[in-house]
């Protein structure tokens, strides 16, 4: 560490100071609240969410706040407090078909049962600058379409296997394993590589997924549905014999249907790619669910001749915090390293030198 330098911990001192005196800025500006970052840029907090593997859109806002809205700075402190913390017990999973909707479309179906509900999306924005963001003019407050209670919003995915034309989503007892308790190993099964993607680097998954659609372990894949709302929790208390809600998440979940596949009784079907995601972030669950295809590639007989369809470099290489740690551990003092390599690097360009120069000798002599 930089400790090891002579003074080094008075200029650390010193430059934490300057962090701070650089994160609150101009002092006559009043300071971001925590509302203020969950409500108006809650879209980067979803993402500190997700890929912190937190679910606490407050501490997510002070860790966009503390990281100056660095969000892989915010992803790696919000996974550092989550270490800290206690775990005393699973929710049973999510039940995603009595969802809460507040956005849901589908590409397969124009009139899909309980209708296309477009929210809050950019979608169909211009992309061009609002001069309005300059200042705080009034808004508009949301509307949208009446919603009877008991409204049914059936997945396209029930759809499609109603008819059997998708492979089945079969249900298993089997305890799912936790990639943050345990190491990581290969082949690695559907539900430690849905848990590495759901807190996957979204750029990174981005890339992947958009390679697959170019070609390099093409899917040729429809989205479904993509919809957002909030799902209930809820924990076995033993105590009271039954399950407990102990509130709600806002999710993401993206059904990808894929090429089909298959033969022999049951014949060809689809087959599908799967995104979950705290929060609002649908461009990282349509990733996530075009990887997740991609990386199925074994159970479908399918070569794999791509990126996104490596699992060890998928998975070895998807975590933005475990990333940053190896590239920007290199900012550290590697003085040691790089006088053994410069000393190597002399002895080498002096023996070189000597042969150059007994050559000469040489061709010399022989003239």
């Amino acid at each position: 560490m930089y400790v090891a330098v002579k003074g080094g911990e008075a200029a650390i001192e010193k430059a934490h100071r300057l962090l701070a005196d650089r994160r609150r800025g101009d002092r006559s500006v009043p300071a971001l609240s925590l509302e203020q970052i969950a409500g108006q840029l809650s879209l980067a907090v979803d993402r500190v969410m997700a890929e912190g593997s937190l679910y606490d859109p407050e501490l997510a806002a002070m860790a966009v706040r503390q990281s100056r809205g660095d969000m892989i700075e915010a992803i790696f402190l919000i996974r550092a407090y989550r270490t800290t913390l206690p775990r005393f017990g699973a929710t049973r999973p999510v039940e995603t078909a009595t969802m809460r909707i507040e956005r849901r479309v589908s590409a397969t179906y124009k009139d899909i049962p309980g209708g296309q509900l477009l929210g809050p999306t950019f979608d169909y924005t211009h992309r061009l600058i609002d001069p309005d963001m300059a200042g705080d003019h009034p808004v508009e407050p949301g509307a949208r379409r009446a919603v009877a209670e008991d409204a049914a919003y059936p997945r396209v995915t029930d759809i499609l296997n109603g008819e059997g034309l998708i492979e089945p989503d079969i249900a298993s007892d089997a305890e799912p394993g936790d990639l943050t308790r345990d190491p990581t190993g290969f082949p690695a099964g559907r539900d430690l590589r849905l848990q590495a993607l759901a807190r996957g680097d979204e750029g990174f998954l981005l890339s992947l997924g958009y390679s697959t659609q170019r070609g390099y372990g093409r899917t040729h894949p429809f989205v479904g549905e993509v919809r957002i709302g909030l799902v209930d929790l809820e924990i076995d208390l033993p105590e009271l014999g039954f399950a407990v809600n102990i509130g709600a998440i806002r999710v993401t979940e993206c059904q990808m249907v894929s090429q089909f596949k298959g033969g022999g009784q049951d014949g060809p079907r689809f087959t599908r790619g799967y995104g979950l995601v705290f929060g609002q972030s649908e461009r990282k669950a349509m990733s996530m669910s075009l990887v997740d295809r991609a990386l199925r590639a074994d159970e479908f007989a399918e070569n794999r001749v791509a990126p996104a369809q490596d699992e060890e470099f998928v998975l070895s290489h998807c975590d933005n915090v475990e990333a940053t740690g190896f590239v920007e551990h290199l900012k550290l003092p590697h003085y040691v390293d790089f006088q053994a390599e410069l000393d190597l690097l002399r002895m080498l360009r002096r023996e070189h030198a000597a042969e150059k120069t007994a050559e000469t000798d040489r061709q010399e002599a022989a003239e």
